[in-house]
């Protein structure tokens, strides 16, 4: 089984949102694997769960934004994402489709 998680600070203007919509998309994929949720609440948690920006989703550790590994600017802060229509607060569905595909295959490949 794999760990889904969301990293976020309380106050978080996306996070409450976001969390039934990942659940509904996983639901739409076949995946019931429980989602986690971690508040992160002060700088120093930020700078040691390298987290940039709430929502954060990580699958298996990993970071569902494809740049994240690239970046250092930890911090509690709102985190905004490209999209079609400009930033959004919460990762797209296709980044968080593709990271569920990368581990799908990597659970069968095991």
């Amino acid at each position: 089984m794999s760990v889904i998680e969301v990293l976020y600070f309380d106050g978080c203007p996306h996070h409450a949102g976001f969390v039934p919509h990942l659940r509904a998309l996983l639901d739409a994929v076949g995946v019931d694997d429980r989602i986690h949720e971690r508040a992160v609440e002060t700088d120093a948690d930020a700078q040691a769960h390298r987290f940039l920006g709430s929502p954060t989703l990580r699958i298996d550790g990993a970071d569902v934004d494809p740049t994240a590994a690239q970046r250092t600017n930890y911090g509690l802060q709102c985190r905004l994402y490209p999209s079609e229509d400009g930033r959004r607060g919460t990762p797209p569905d296709e980044w968080i489709r593709a990271a569920l595909q990368r581990r799908a295959s990597r659970l069968t490949a095991g």
